[in-house]
């Protein structure tokens, strides 16, 4: 049994481990968790395989911290890395590691962020509008809001947000910030009630919701990591190595399928008899579309409501 830290219940954590377990049975393996965050997962996985090496990443030191303390058991057969997991390959050549067994990806805000009301992540809670996943480095969402123009502010509500009234809303907070600039949560939420037409309200969810969303992926980066982050984990993996990614929106899990799908392909020219040689598909994959929580556990859990699952196996090296 896993110890449970009561701000952290790790999503599809006995499919994550299933799905792992192929790629870190009886052997030294070492994995990386890309996504450390409070450490649950890894402590799962720490715990069933006693051969297991871990590396850590994660950009925020809180959660390192704290991931620390709650690993402190496995202390030797960790390595924690304060960055952002599109330097894996970086932090794997610090530590003189040519190739993995395994990648976790738990993608999206971690709940230590969400419960932490001086970060600013969570609407429902008035904060400074800060959002930095990192929070020693970087523009923070009040930066966002106060110094972007109107057609910036309007293109990440509706490409990152997927916010219908994205130009609405850029335009009401271009006109107040001119009286004065925003510095916290309730502000912006109450703008967004004002702005969001009630219709809206009542079918399409919070009306802060998107806004917060594009907010947190401009001020972090989050899908320009993640493209480069996907290459870099899967040529990372042994031949036989897997891949674990756990993605909360849409705009994450269309580039971790698209990803997939690229290297699960063959790239042999159509209408050739057979297969060239250094052209067939590089990874298998492990799940058949994007896999969900079931219902017990949304309802013991109801972070793992918007959860979408995909993993992947090497078959044959990088190109």
């Amino acid at each position: 049994m896993t110890r449970e830290n009561p701000r952290h219940v790790p999503v599809l954590l006995e499919r994550v481990l299933a799905l792992l377990d192929p790629a870190l049975t009886g052997k030294d393996a070492v994995l990386v968790d890309a996504t450390l965050g409070l450490g649950g997962h890894s402590e799962a996985l720490l715990a069933a395989y006693p051969r297991l090496t871990l590396v850590g990443l994660d950009r925020d030191p809180n959660a390192l911290a704290l991931s620390r303390e709650r690993l402190a058991p496995y202390t030797d057969r960790i390595h924690f890395v304060h960055a952002v997991y599109d330097e894996l390959p970086d932090a794997l050549d610090e530590l003189g590691i040519p190739a993995v067994e395994g990648v976790l990806m738990d993608l999206g805000v971690s709940s230590m962020q969400l419960d932490e009301a001086g970060r600013g992540f969570a609407y429902a809670k008035d904060a400074p509008l800060d959002m930095r996943m990192d929070p020693t480095t970087g523009i923070t969402a009040a930066d966002v809001l106060n110094t972007y123009e109107f057609p910036d502010l309007a293109r990440i509500l509706r490409d990152y947000g997927e916010e219908r009234f994205a130009g609405k809303i850029a335009k009401a907070v271009v006109a107040q910030r001119q009286r004065e600039p925003f510095s916290t949560s309730e502000r912006l939420v109450r703008l967004l009630y004002d702005t969001v037409p009630a219709a809206s309200r009542r079918t399409g969810g919070h009306p802060a919701k998107r806004t917060f969303q594009a907010l947190r992926i401009e001020v972090n980066g989050e899908l320009e990591i993640l493209r480069r982050a996907l290459p870099a984990a899967l040529g990372a993996l042994k031949v036989g190595g897997r891949i674990v990614v756990e993605s909360y929106q849409s705009l994450e899990d269309r580039l971790v399928k698209r990803a997939f799908a690229e290297l699960a392909k063959s790239t042999t020219p159509e209408g050739l008899p057979v297969e060239l040689p250094g052209h067939g598909p590089q990874i298998r994959l492990l799940t058949r579309g994007a896999e969900q929580a079931d219902e017990a556990e949304m309802e013991h859990n109801p972070r793992a409501t918007p959860v979408r699952l995909r993993a992947a196996e090497r078959i044959r090296e990088a190109s």
